[in-house]
């Protein structure tokens, strides 16, 4: 972070590059073995330095404003993106209280920033080591209960109102974060360190939270989509150009289609459908392995970025980690999933949320049919016997 974060793997600052481990046992007297072994234990927030000889002194907090900020804009953006329509499922609401989340932040900061710690009610260390806590407290019980959500999606309760869903996600998103803060009021013990330099320049610091889970669970989808996708790697070139293929051609379709009334693809498409399956038939991925390439397409250049930060030693708070990219990485990847179980036994399951992969595109890659559903309220007798052909 900006406002300084120092791992006990790695440290950031030249404040400490020169502490021997006696005088940062007595800095930190909770873990002086494990600094000294390199084990990463304890995450600290400097927020400002200083010389009492030479007058020398420097505030981070615009700093942690500035990294605050851009969190909140890259959030918004992402969850303006990704995130259409709230009430289809919870993993969107809760998408919307990460980002109410940061503006919480960002309006706390500036207003410490602008009025100075002294106006402020609680400190600054106090509402980021609070905060860091309550924001790696959501991951777990946030994808528990968005499985939950989509496991009942064809049930009864799924086919209530939009009102009931709205009300329904709001007050299940209201109760994790009151889960987050009921755990970081109960684990969080907030104390400010004074670090020390050999030559005298002092440094106040707090100690904040980083989320473990997210660093496990990034590395193992991240390692999982890169198994997966190696031994095939000649083929993924040709999967892609054939998946954007098949989206242009859905959304030609889509474009050509003036009489809304008429269910009987055109020649043309019958025909392309027909070459495509039985030219390349054999060179279709299965379907899980199409549905994977789908979710990589998307997010494994997120993925990426984070691993590479985390192999870099370029630690996060959690407040930072916990993000609507990885929210909405996360609901991708459970979409995913059960779009995948239940297409076995529904076809190309789409009575899921809306979601920023394809997943329609890359089942009928893998399937080598484009169906598209019959309107409504229309009989033609010179089809009636003629298999119904079922759009995504």
């Amino acid at each position: 972070m900006s406002i300084i974060y120092i791992s006990s793997r790695i440290f950031l600052e030249p404040l400490l590059t020169e502490l021997s481990p006696v005088t940062i046992a007595s800095i930190l007297p909770d873990i002086p073995v494990f600094l000294e072994t390199g084990s990463d234990l304890k995450m600290l927030a400097i927020f400002e330095k200083w010389n009492d000889t030479s007058g020398f002194h420097i505030d981070n907090t615009a700093k942690c404003l500035l990294l605050i900020l851009f969190n909140f804009g890259m959030d918004t953006v992402v969850f303006l993106l990704c995130s259409r329509k709230l009430y289809t499922s919870f993993l969107n609401m809760c998408s919307l209280s990460i980002v109410l989340g940061d503006l919480t932040m960002v309006l706390y900061v500036t207003a410490v920033w602008l009025l100075g710690p002294e106006s402020s009610p609680v400190s600054l260390c106090y509402f980021l080591a609070h905060a860091s806590a309550a924001f790696k407290a959501l991951p777990l019980p946030m994808i528990a209960m968005g499985i939950t959500d989509y496991c009942i999606e064809d049930t009864y309760y799924a086919n209530k109102r939009s009102l009931y869903k709205v009300l329904r996600n709001v007050v299940l998103t209201l109760l994790v974060w009151m889960l987050a803060v009921i755990y970081s009021v109960a684990s969080t013990k907030v104390e400010l360190i004074e670090l020390v330099h050999v030559t005298g320049i002092k440094a106040l610091a707090c100690e904040v939270k980083e989320s473990t889970f997210i660093t496990y669970f990034i590395f193992g989808v991240f390692s999982a989509v890169i198994l997966m996708m190696v031994p095939f790697s000649t083929s993924i070139p040709m999967w892609v150009r054939e998946a954007d293929r098949l989206s242009t051609s859905r959304e030609e379709q889509d474009n050509q289609r003036s009489d809304l009334f008429t269910s009987t693809p055109s020649k043309e498409t019958k025909s392309s459908e027909e070459n495509d399956v039985g030219e390349n038939n054999w060179l279709r991925p299965p379907l899980g392995l199409s549905l994977t390439l789908g979710f990589a397409l998307i997010w494994m250049p997120y993925l990426t970025v984070y691993v590479a930060c985390v192999a870099f030693d370029f630690a996060l708070p959690a407040y930072i980690s916990v993000n609507v990219f990885w929210l909405e990485c996360t609901n991708s990847l459970l979409v995913g999933v059960v779009f995948w179980v239940k297409s076995k036994s529904h076809g190309p399951y789409s009575n899921l949320p809306e979601n920023v992969c394809a997943w329609h595109v890359f089942w009928n890659l893998s399937k080598g049919t484009w169906q598209q559903p019959l309107p409504p309220a229309v009989f033609n007798p010179s089809e009636e016997k003629r298999n119904p052909l079922f759009y995504i």
